[in-house]
């Protein structure tokens, strides 16, 4: 949630800055905000609502500077206003702060500064630190002499962030400090980037990353001196630390559309190449593929007592996918939990326990805490992720990234296609080394695997026939999406995908749990989604068509080509044969492809629906 950049160089900075913060519009947001040092004072612009309303405030009254930050705010505190935008700044307006997080103990400590004096312009946490620093620099000395400005820049907001509780990143400018920014995080993702003569400041690395390759990922309770020579870096203690930058490998085409009217729609048509890109290098040879890439050998997997799988959102939905998998190929006790439910739960993981924690961006808050808290108890992570660097990947005992490339629609789809196969290819070779699966059963379960992308591309050629269907639908208030077994997880996520950016009120239910409840919400205007492609339970599953056709809905069907006669249905898509374990990384296809119509049809902002945000670094 939230965009941060930053610049300190030798070139203007307010393009560079208002061309990250685009790059990070896909986080969602409802106003932005820039500040600079001009001729030794801090000037800001700031608008509410989308970057062109900023982008009108600056052409009516330009800003200059070559060291600035800048934001985009999803609120936490205070409603979308001007005021509220970030930067902030302390009644002097010597001081600007941009922060993504929630300070958790702002109250506190807002009326200790008003019982001081202090006189507050807007409703934030935020506005709280640039108070505490303006507090902490008159506290160590207000009149610095040459190069005095950065070290006492650095020690005040060293000192305000002991004084706070929560998550943030955070990026300070001080007017007497005029070639610094002052970095630190703890809980939200903040990424240094180091260029030729220049130093760029980032929420993520499409933020800098038309300038640099070169990324320095900041980890929780690290502290960050940007100066155009390049940044230095420090723990809250105040001790020097050394920080090795990564070479970031995607490139800016990889984030744009592609000549696809939306992000998301590109997305659903990378999906091909993202399941084989998340497939690549893991089959050949068979044996050892876990060792070799994250360090999970045979005796690590052989000890594991039970599975317990943690994630948010879409990356929930693809651990109920796996937990199917891993019980039914691997033999091994899987339980599926939110991680914002498991964080607060009287959980009983322990040393031989695996934990699998997903997470696209790596840095969701409530994931983060659930793996702390798994690892207090002495259980073991596997991360599967998107981002390299990232917060989880960096707290995790093994990693395997999904290789998906940027993913910049708000709702995830790629990202969910990835961490299925990823947690496919996990679930093959977990089963190969707990003695669970031969290797000639594992070569077959692969060349099942390997035609994933091909049944993929197969389930694309129906958009026009999907589009067709969101137009006979695309003005329906409610939506019933059901399957059964490793289905079940699908119609969840499709529900999630349709409600997301079309804010139709839309439901997943378990074929089965129709005639427990949700049959009482069927009549003639509800649109009823029903997975039916062949599997152990098509028969069951049709019965449960029977019923809800019987009470007049209007049937849409995904079923497999040549299995099952569909009559009165208002549509049925039809998918090429695969096995049925399988069948969810291209059942959820056609479901995305009818999400994204119908919320285009309704004329929503696909890419950035409201009131959400890609990555959810706060509780």
């Amino acid at each position: 949630m939230c965009g941060i950049v930053g610049y300190v160089g030798p070139k203007q900075a307010v393009p560079l800055l208002m061309e990250g913060l685009k790059r990070l519009e896909y986080r969602g947001y409802d106003s932005s905000g820039l500040a600079s040092i001009v001729d030794g004072v801090i000037e800001r612009r700031r608008a509410q609502g989308k970057l062109t309303n900023l982008e009108k405030v600056i052409a009516a009254s330009p800003l200059t500077g070559s060291v600035a930050l800048g934001h985009t705010r999803w609120a936490t505190h205070g409603k979308p206003s001007e005021s509220n935008s970030h930067p902030h700044t302390d009644p002097t307006g010597t001081v600007a702060v941009i922060h993504n997080g929630i300070i958790e103990n702002y109250l506190e400590l807002k009326d200790r500064l008003i019982s001081a004096g202090a006189k507050f312009e807007s409703e934030t946490d935020t506005e709280v630190l640039a108070h505490l620093i303006a507090e902490k620099i008159k506290l160590l000395g207000t009149t610095p002499k040459g190069d005095m400005t950065e070290p006492l820049l650095f020690e005040a907001v060293r000192r305000a962030l002991g004084d706070v509780r929560g998550a943030y990143a955070v990026a300070v400018l001080w007017s007497k400090a005029p070639g610094v920014i002052i970095a630190a995080k703890t809980a939200s993702p903040l990424i240094i980037g180091l260029g030729d003569g220049e130093t760029f400041l980032g929420s993520d690395v499409p933020a800098f990353l038309a300038y640099t390759r070169k990324a320095v990922f900041l980890d929780d309770g690290e502290m960050a001196v940007l100066k155009k020579t390049g940044a230095t870096f420090f723990n809250l203690a105040g001790k020097k630390i050394v920080k090795t930058p990564v070479n970031i490998t995607w490139d800016r085409t990889m984030a744009e559309k592609s000549g696809y009217r939306h992000f998301m729609l590109k997305e659903i048509h990378d999906q091909p190449s993202s399941c084989e890109d998340t497939m690549r290098g893991r089959f050949f040879p068979l044996k050892g593929v876990l060792e070799r890439e994250c360090g999970m050998n045979a005796d690590i997997l052989k000890k594991i007592r039970t599975v317990q799988m943690i994630a948010c959102g879409t990356a929930y939905h693809s651990c109920l996918v796996g937990q199917y998998w891993f019980e039914s190929l691997i033999g091994v006790p899987t339980r599926v939990e939110t991680a914002s439910e498991f964080r607060y739960r009287e959980n009983t993981v322990g040393p031989d326990d695996l934990v699998i924690a997903v997470s696209q961006s790596g840095e969701t808050a409530d994931t983060l805490a659930a793996v702390k808290i798994a690892k207090e108890k002495g259980a073991k992570v596997l991360a599967i992720c998107n981002t390299v660097g990232s917060a989880l990947t960096r707290s995790a005992d093994w990693t395997m990234y999904t290789h998906c490339g940027p993913e910049l629609g708000v709702a995830s789809t790629k990202a969910f296609i990835g961490q299925l196969t990823a947690l496919a290819v996990v679930t093959l070779h977990a089963a190969i080394g707990r003695g669970k699966m031969t290797e000639a059963e594992g070569r077959a379960f692969v060349d099942d695997l390997v035609k994933v992308p091909g049944w993929i591309r197969a389930a694309i050629k129906l958009d026009a026939q999907i589009l067709a269907v969101a137009k006979k639908f695309f003005k329906k208030e409610h939506f019933l999406f059901i399957g059964r077994y490793v289905n079940y997880p699908i119609a969840l996520e499709a529900a999630l995908k349709l409600k997301e950016i079309s804010y139709i009120h839309a439901e997943g239910y378990p074929a089965g749990e129709l005639k427990h409840g949700p049959i009482a919400l069927i009549d003639t205007e509800m649109p009823v989604v029903v997975i039916a492609t062949q599997s152990r339970v098509l028969e069951k599953t049709l019965s449960s068509l029977e019923e809800v056709k019987a009470r007049g809905a209007q049937v849409i069907v995904v079923a497999t080509e040549g299995v099952g006669e569909f009559r009165d249905c208002e549509a049925v898509l039809r998918l090429p044969p695969m096995p049925e374990l399988l069948s969810p990384i291209v059942n959820i296809i056609p479901l995305q492809l009818l999400a994204y119509h119908v919320a285009d049809l309704r004329g929503c902002d696909v890419d950035q629906p409201r009131n959400l945000a890609k990555s959810v670094t706060v509780e």
